[in-house]
């Protein structure tokens, strides 16, 4: 099932108001100069937690209010082919952390708890690490869910600032509007909200508290290169928002649909107040932003929008691995574009750190895109990408996507069938073969899991209707 959002006229008219306001707000701050001589780029992630292909208003939601993220991709290069390294939080958020395939350093499945293995290797370096290196003052604000040792910490991995929360999960407000179940309810009760170490209480709405850490810390910071990894928890959740949120979206009758609208547009208000922090601060033709999703939406838990694609989060369905990317950088990054090679995130990892002078000699799995996004390169960004959990997997090769379900193989071209509704795998036997031999090898390469995975059913792991 796929959710299509409902039409309201007011609500459409609203949107138009607000995002021809702050397009033009955009395309007159993206119309000036490029880049300070000899300034190493500030780089900025915005990442959203579950947040699916269709849940914004450019990617085609009538519902959403997203008028600062759709504005952001209308003044900078939106993605069409742009795929998170996993399914799921924990390990996509490796890999972006390190430039590398999460596989590679056994972080193969979101953590089961606190185990004695879990957390990201401390012999493979961060890309905040990495920045450090070449002056960049480093922070994190929101969702860690690497580890939970002091070794883990954030401030050990290469973060000089953290405000945010080591887990999965976390609650937005002590007096808002909510929908617990009980494993959210009991994993927010056990994962305090830190600055630095040191636990702090829940501010009155943690969506708000997270965009105003990450303006303060650039405007202190202002004089200096600097990256922010603004990871929002929103719209994971548990689903809960602020009664002024909520009110909003009165309009909407079904309960669940206004909560997660109401902090889909908070998310959307928190990355408007950066962005006008920066133009505040004369920084944006200083600043890379990067905007991405970890995973796809798990739609029958918060009716996220995948559309048009099939399946969502927890599986290797483009719903699961297809998401939302958009890069910004007024004076460099050509407004209004839109860019369809296949991509993913570690390649904004080793954007990154290409631009900020510290990419390792060695190389990672990501690839610089600026060659591409600058016109100087029309070649393939990737071969092919992998994704592997347990005995599932994916491949991509060109308009060809190979699923791995234990012992089952389904094969499906993504040119004539984005939906992924008719499996190929028996009518073309030699291409299923070359891709399961390409899979096999890459899958050799990789280490076994370090910790085994949750012990409950993915979301839907069953093939889409």
């Amino acid at each position: 099932m796929i959710y299509k959002p409902r039409f309201k006229t007011m609500a459409k008219l609203w949107l138009a108001f607000c995002l021809c306001s702050v397009a033009s707000s955009f395309a007159a701050s993206a119309s000036g100069k490029g880049p300070t001589p000899g300034r190493k780029p500030n780089i900025i992630f915005l990442i959203a937690d579950d947040m699916g292909y269709g849940d914004l208003g450019v990617q085609g939601d009538k519902e959403v209010r997203s008028p600062h993220i759709d504005a952001l991709a209308t003044s900078g290069l939106r993605f069409t082919q742009y795929y998170a390294n996993h399914p799921e939080c924990a390990p996509s958020r490796a890999a972006l952390l390190t430039g590398v395939y999460q596989q590679r350093m056994g972080f193969e499945y979101n953590p089961g708890g606190s185990g004695p293995n879990f957390g990201l290797p401390v012999d493979t370096p961060t890309v905040a690490e990495r920045l450090k290196t070449q002056g960049y003052a480093t922070a994190l604000f929101g969702k860690w869910h690497q580890g939970y040792k002091p070794e883990h910490h954030p401030n050990a991995r290469g973060f000089d600032t953290f405000y945010g929360f080591l887990g999965g999960t976390h609650p937005y407000t002590a007096d808002g509007v909510t929908q617990y179940n009980a494993t959210d309810a009991a994993d927010a009760r056990t994962n305090r909200l830190q600055r630095q170490s040191t636990p702090v209480e829940l501010p009155a709405h943690l969506t708000e508290a997270l965009g105003a850490e990450a303006s303060n810390f650039i405007r202190a910071h202002k004089s200096d290169p600097f990256f922010v990894m603004l990871a929002f928890n929103a719209p994971h959740v548990p689903m809960q928002t602020t009664r002024a949120y909520y009110q909003r979206f009165a309009h909407i009758a079904d309960e669940k649909r206004r909560i997660h609208l109401a902090m889909v547009e908070a998310l959307d208000d928190q990355v408007g107040a950066v962005l006008q922090t920066l133009k505040t601060e004369g920084l944006e033709r200083d600043t890379l932003v990067v905007f991405i999703s970890d995973n796809g939406g798990p739609v029958h838990q918060t009716t996220s929008s995948n559309y048009p694609l099939s399946g969502g989060k927890a599986t290797f369905w483009e719903g699961g691995i297809r998401v939302p990317a958009i890069l910004y950088w007024p004076g460099t990054i050509a407004a209004g574009g839109s860019f369809d090679g296949m991509s993913s995130g570690f390649d904004m990892t080793a954007t990154a750190l290409t631009l900020a002078g510290a990419m390792p000699a060695q190389g990672l799995d990501g690839v610089d895109l600026m060659p591409w996004i600058t016109g100087k390169s029309s070649a393939p960004v990737h071969d092919a990408l992998y994704w592997r959990q347990g005995k599932r997997g994916a491949l991509r090769q060109g308009d060809w996507k190979l699923i791995k379900d234990a012992e089952q193989w389904r094969l499906f071209d993504l040119r004539t069938d984005l939906g992924e509704q008719r499996d190929m795998a028996a009518s073309e036997p030699q291409k299923l073969d070359q891709l399961r031999a390409l899979w096999n090898g890459w899958s050799a390469q990789m280490k076994p899991p370090s910790w085994a995975p949750i012990e409950k059913p993915p979301l839907a792991a069953v093939a889409p209707q």
